[in-house]
């Protein structure tokens, strides 16, 4: 499901995926499908993991990565759920057909 909140958004960031939801910036986005299935892929993730480890991973990969970095954008772009995203978002058919806990070939 996709939900529009104008106001939830930090900096340059235009979508996130909560389970079950995605959440977007602003509608316009909801045409961009390529942003779309990036936040598909990451609700797979969060499904695989049962929703909670999803968002523990997540946090605890993005904390340990920005003291390695010193720096918490680049942390994020190297966190392994969001490699496997970028890597994947133009694939459209990329959530339907990876492998369950594919984002650990991105640690």
């Amino acid at each position: 499901m996709i939900v529009v909140f104008k106001h939830f958004f930090y900096k340059n960031y235009v979508g996130l995926s909560l389970w079950p939801f995605i959440i977007l910036k602003n509608d316009d986005l909801k045409d961009d499908i390529v942003l779309i299935n990036h936040e598909k892929i990451h609700l797979k993730q969060q499904q695989e993991l049962l929703i909670v480890f999803f968002y523990v991973l997540y946090i605890s990969e993005w904390l340990l990565r920005t003291l390695f970095y010193l720096d918490s954008y680049r942390a994020y772009q190297n966190i392994s759920f969001e490699r496997e995203a970028y890597a994947n978002e133009k694939n459209l058919d990329y959530p339907d057909d990876r492998k369950v806990f594919g984002f650990l070939r991105y640690f």
